[in-house]
Parts: C-alpha cells; structure tokens; sequence
C-alpha cells in the first residue's frame, strides 16, 4: 500500500475533562464506536483499530462503499458506529467482533455499519499531520461534502453555545459527549492533545454481590443493581477500579453482608442467573480463562455510584463508587431515579 502513511498508525487521542473548554477550538460530537482509520490506496481498504489491529473481516459491508465514497489514495480518521431503533447501539457493534464470519456476515446484513468521518492524515502523496486542524477539515469536507450513507462526515462548530446544546441534545441518540480540537493543532499520533467532555451522573444503587480481584487480595469490583417497575432487582453493571488499599477495604465493608450460618443469604434475586433477565453474564465469550464467578450478597446494602450514560437497562461503562448510603431503603433504588435524556432522531445527527 504505497500510501504516504502506512498501517498502523496510532490515532490522536483526548483527555477528560468535566467543562466544556473555550479558546481557538473546534467542538464535535462525540461518537459511541470504534475508532478506526481507513487506508485506501484504489481497490484496496484497509480498516485499522485504535489499537493497530485490522478491522476488515468484521465489517465486510463497508469495503464497496469505502471504495466508491473515498478519494482514490487517502488516510481518513473517523468512528465506526451502528444505528438500531432510532440510536448508536454500542452492543450490537461490539457483537461483530466474533471469530465466525457466517454470524459476522448475518449481523452486517441486519445491522449494517457506517463510517463517520472527522479528519483527514493524508491524501494522494500529501501527508496532512503537521497541517492545522482547519485546514485538514476544510479539506476532508472538501472531497466528503458529496458523501452519502453509509458514509457520514461529522458535524463540526467553533462555538461553544452550539457544542453545549449537542452535549444535551444528541445524547439521547447515543452520543457520549463532545470533542474539543484545537483550530491551529496538528495532527499527533498517540498523544492526547485533544479534550473529550462526557457526561456524568449519579445514582444510588444496590450492590448485590461482588468479585474478587483477580490477584486475590481484594474485591475487585461490586455488582450494581436496580429494581425495576414489577419490583426485579436487575443488574445493571459493576463498579471497579479500586486501589489496592481500597480492595482491601471493602473485604472488611461488605463482610456484614455476606452469607453466614447466622444471617443466611435467603433467594437471591440472580441466583442462576446466567446473565438471563437482569443478572450477572456468566462466562466471558472472548476471554474463556478470565473468572467471572461472583459472589452473592444480601441486597440490603446501598451506594452512591457516578456513571456516565445508560443504554437501554444497562450501565455503558463502568461506574465510580462514592460513599454508601445507610439512610437509603434497598427497594427505593429504582430505575425512574436515573436521568435519562429526551431521545433524538438519529436522523437529525446526520443532517447538522
């Protein structure tokens, strides 16, 4: 692939930030996929993960129209997402990642892909990473402004009252948030010179059991729940991330709550479970050797979690413990208490 910059390269990455940042900056939404850069040299495409691993085989539905909607010869930037009723669907992209292609073939026909595009590193024998951001815009917008599904070039602005409003606005169709770019930066591989702003809330949550940490000298994380409106405590996710001090810890904080001769567990809601209806997933299907036995605690035991987006039942990432929550009735947890955003078409987030 005689291109001015060959696979892999590493994409430019961001920091966290809890403000939406002013200056000399761009503001883009920010896209709920898989970052991927596109290598098109003619007939060949080359699908790259952020992470340097080809993309191709897992969205074979996307090579003809790369081949037909790109420049001949270019290195674009971009997300690859997945709309479903109405919104991005993060679980049935990551569904794709499977090791059969017939299954892989089967969910790009039911879920077709798309690429959304928002930089541009090189085109024909041009190399465009010490360009500025405004200028490898204009020029991506230049050979994408005909563009068409499943083909989309991201919406861009440079004033902060708009981005504020996508912040609020588009979350409810699966955006996690904003992206600040600096109008003069140029593009670097692997470093963080760029500001995501992501959404952050809080909830309180009951923690009906827990892992060990896989060193064993501590928990590694605590299995979060919800009742819903027929009064099923469902799982929703897990809190994780803890110091190894903290680990040790919540050994001693959650012992109260654990099953003995004395206070027995009773029925436990996601007893045999299996990840069936609301309780913890069993084995990992990427990871057969990784543990993900749990143990079960009486659910009497609140906490205040910070999370930053629900989709569908489910917590996207993983949660942020902050205190416990003694004043809190266990069967008061409920999903009405979570914030969820006004839902927006799909549709609109295209056509900005």
């Amino acid at each position: 692939m005689p291109l001015p910059l060959a696979p892999p390269v590493d994409p430019m990455l961001a920091t966290l930030a809890r403000e939406l940042p002013t200056g000399r900056l761009y503001y883009e939404p920010k896209w709920d996929g898989f970052r991927c850069l596109v290598f098109r040299d003619g007939d060949e495409v080359v699908l790259q993960s952020r992470n340097g691993k080809p993309l191709d085989r897992y969205f074979p539905e996307l090579s003809a129209p790369l081949r037909r909607l790109l420049p001949p010869r270019c290195v674009v930037d971009g997300e690859l997402v997945v709309p479903r009723g109405g919104v991005l669907d993060f679980d049935a992209l990551s569904e794709r990642i499977h090791p059969a292609a017939s299954r892989v073939r089967m969910l790009a026909e039911r879920d077709p892909a798309r690429f959304v595009a928002f930089d541009l590193l090189a085109l024909e024998d041009e190399t465009l990473l010490d360009a500025p951001f405004t200028v490898r815009r204009a020029r991506l917008a230049d050979v994408l402004g005909r563009v068409e599904a499943p083909v989309h070039l991201t919406p861009v602005t440079d004033d902060p009252a708009t981005a504020a409003d996508w912040f609020a606005r588009f979350e409810g169709a699966g955006l996690d948030g904003v992206i600040a770019k600096p109008a003069d930066g140029p593009y670097t591989p692997g470093r963080r010179t760029l500001v995501k702003v992501k959404h952050q809330r809080t909830a309180d949550v009951v923690v009906g059991g827990f892992r060990w940490h896989k060193d064993g000298q501590g928990v590694g994380s605590l299995l979060l729940g919800l009742y819903d409106d027929g009064g099923t405590l469902r799982h929703i996710g897990v809190a994780a991330a803890f110091a190894a001090g903290r680990r040790r810890e919540l050994v001693e904080e959650l012992a109260p709550y654990r099953p003995t001769d004395e206070a027995p567990l009773g029925e436990h809601p996601w007893a045999d479970g299996d990840g069936v209806a609301g309780t913890p997933r069993g084995p990992s299907r990427w990871n057969q050797a990784k543990d993900t036995s749990w143990q079960p605690l009486r659910p009497e035991l609140v906490a205040e979690v910070a999370y930053e987006q629900l989709q569908g039942d489910r917590l996207r990432h993983g949660a942020r413990l902050l205190r416990w929550r003694p004043d809190r009735d266990p069967t008061s947890c409920r999903y009405d208490q979570l914030q969820t955003p006004p839902p927006a078409e799909l549709a609109q987030l295209f056509a900005v």
